[in-house]
């Protein structure tokens, strides 16, 4: 599914216009990306947890030469799934 799909999906499930659920999406993602700069962790009860993990600076190797490369420290988005969607998700299997 992507973006346009779950924007459909929303409005079909909601009955409202598709402009009005792109919109929420839209508030949705700014809202989860600014509380993840800020450190924060976003946390939605069945769905899941947003949060942030460090990664510390390290070598690795460029697989065409097999030189050296530096790979700087960086901050990378983590989700974790919550209990109802781990349930809902192994029941449709």
């Amino acid at each position: 599914m992507n973006k346009s799909q779950l924007i459909e999906a929303i409005a079909s499930h909601a009955d409202i216009s598709k402009a009005k659920a792109g919109e929420t999406v839209d508030a949705f993602i700014k809202s989860v990306t600014g509380a993840l700069k800020k450190g924060d962790t976003v946390t939605l009860i069945g769905f899941g947890s947003f949060s942030t993990a460090k990664r510390a600076a390290r070598v690795g190797r460029n697989p065409k030469t097999g030189k050296e490369i530096k790979i700087s420290a960086t901050t990378t988005p983590k989700f974790k799934a919550g209990k109802a969607l781990k349930e809902a998700v192994a029941k449709n299997k």
